[in-house]
């Protein structure tokens, strides 16, 4: 197969993931090359249900697959989905995935700055308006 990029034209569910898979089946390696693991998508593959959100759909195939530098992972999450579709069945290998050496990483100390950011966020426009 020659490269093909699927790139979507809206945020949110247009049916990347439905091509993305189609394509993975004819694909020597799938890449993940954005996004992180606030959504995902379910496959259906010969009757089992798997639900990714980090891993490219190609683990599902056997395919090689990458999670790219254009990718904000969230380690702990990325266990867990390794961790989960192991249990069905599925071996996840270096031989498998390739994680992108410079992907970027989202920690607990962001979704603390995050929280705090809210509250001076939220108390300087209260103290604003009072």
């Amino acid at each position: 197969m020659a490269n093909v990029t699927v790139v979507g034209a809206q945020w949110g569910d247009e049916g990347k993931g439905k091509i993305v898979d189609w394509l993975s089946n004819r694909a020597d390696v799938v890449v993940r090359f954005q996004g992180g693991h606030n959504a995902g998508h379910t496959l259906v593959v010969d009757g089992k249900v798997y639900k990714l959100a980090l891993l490219p759909s190609g683990v599902v195939q056997g395919k090689l697959s990458v999670i790219g530098n254009g990718v904000v992972v969230d380690p702990w999450h990325l266990l867990t989905e390794i961790d989960k579709i192991a249990d069905q069945g599925v071996a996840i290998t270096p031989d498998l995935l390739i994680l992108a050496d410079n992907a970027c990483l989202i920690l607990p100390l962001h979704r603390d700055l995050d929280q705090a950011r809210l509250y001076l966020v939220a108390s300087t426009t209260y103290q604003f308006f009072h």
